[in-house]
């Protein structure tokens, strides 16, 4: 009897626990799900059907088992088939996409599908790569077998930069644009052993990106980042130096700056509290996201100073606070302090926090001081049971 390939078996354990199945339970289901793919491969039936779901059902009563041990099977099958449905149709099934790894029966882009493999109506009954393969139709378990063999290698190196990245605490947009250009990377070296990758490969894929997918200066730079983080901690490989490579072209950027009096009048048009963010924005010099995130410990009224916690590059500063907007700062965290005392009479739990700080602190979030300056519309409703 056959293994379940690893990357199918790491799948269908996070399906596992998204439906909440016990943890107690799960070596039964895998049981379940191995006895299933080989009785598939034994009398030559598509995996993906319920079809086969239904005769794999009626073999297991014809070998006595139970009836709790039949709807169990069922039951881990059912999973199994929902998640070959979910990457069918191009789903990560709920994973979010900055986790979700690259996947042997991931498709190319129909476009450059067939641009690369060149298939054509002639080629329908010839054998196929893996990732030429079209999803919406049966893939078998062999299929599925090879291709996760082929690509184990991938699937390692890529979580293991994933950790790297998680320990290095980069935001979780550079962990989704890295993970999207290493993949790119390997689908262009089709998949070649990640150890055997040269910086000739790098020239290449470079090159490709900048005359074949006319990719921007700024989409180029940041796929030779990524490349260049994946063989420094992932390969422990020089990466060496990189000449002779066709690089997109940067066209001259003019930013556009809004005068004085321009800003005024886009104040103007806006109502509390958005108003004040913008001002905020404007006269501390923040970034959206940095405001947003504004807490009451942040500001420092008696000091006149803004501290920024975890801007870009994970990086804290001092900046400045607007005298002319103190009062209407300081009456927005008294808004702020009144809805926090009906929250807590309420029993609402309190804000979330990063990291964590809750667990350290397992009352900080009911505390006024890490109550968010500019408070949500909607209020997400976890009641004091929660802790």
């Amino acid at each position: 009897m056959k293994d379940i390939p690893a990357d199918i078996l790491t799948r269908f354990s996070d399906m596992l626990k998204k439906r909440s199945v016990p943890i107690a339970s799960h070596s039964y289901y895998l049981k379940w799900l191995r006895y299933y793919l080989d009785y598939c491969a034994k009398y030559n039936l598509p995996d993906n059907s319920s079809k086969s779901l239904t005769q794999f059902l009626l073999k297991l009563k014809e070998k006595k088992q139970n009836e709790a041990q039949q709807k169990q099977a069922g039951h881990a099958i059912s999973i199994f088939l929902d998640m070959a449905k979910a990457y069918a149709k191009g789903s990560s099934a709920g994973v979010t996409e900055a986790d979700v790894l690259p996947s042997p029966l991931d498709p190319l882009p129909p476009g450059e599908r067939n641009k690369r493999h060149g298939t054509t109506a002639n080629d329908a009954n010839k054998p196929q790569p893996i990732s030429s393969v079209n999803l919406r139709q049966p893939v078998t378990y062999k299929q599925y077998s090879a291709a996760g063999a082929a690509k184990t290698q991938w699937v390692r190196a890529i979580a293991e930069m994933t950790a790297v990245i998680k320990t290095k605490h980069y935001s979780a947009k550079t962990l989704k644009s890295y993970g999207h250009w290493v993949w790119k990377f390997q689908r262009f070296k089709k998949d070649t052993d990640p150890v055997s990758l040269t910086t000739e490969d790098v020239k290449a894929f470079l090159s490709w990106l900048a005359v074949t997918c006319n990719v921007s200066a700024s989409s180029q730079n940041q796929a030779f980042n990524a490349v260049l983080f994946f063989f420094r901690h992932v390969l422990k490989k020089d990466f060496g130096e990189i000449r002779d490579v066709v690089r997109a072209k940067r066209k001259p950027y003019i930013p556009v700056v809004l005068s004085r009096e321009e800003v005024v009048a886009v104040i103007k048009h806006l109502y509390p509290p958005y108003d004040l963010i913008v001002k905020t924005m404007y006269g501390c010099g923040l970034r959206l996201f940095e405001c947003i995130k504004l807490r009451v410990h942040n500001f420092n009224f008696d000091a006149g100073v803004l501290t920024i916690h975890d801007g870009k590059g994970k990086k804290d500063r001092t900046v400045p606070l607007p005298q002319i907007l103190m009062p209407e700062l300081t009456l927005q965290l008294e808004k702020v302090k009144s809805i926090h005392d009906g929250d807590i009479k309420a029993g609402y739990a309190g804000v979330f926090l990063d990291n964590l700080l809750e667990k350290k602190y397992p009352s900080a979030a009911r505390e006024f001081i890490w109550q968010g300056s500019f408070r949500k519309k909607r209020l997400r409703r976890f009641l004091t049971s929660r802790n």
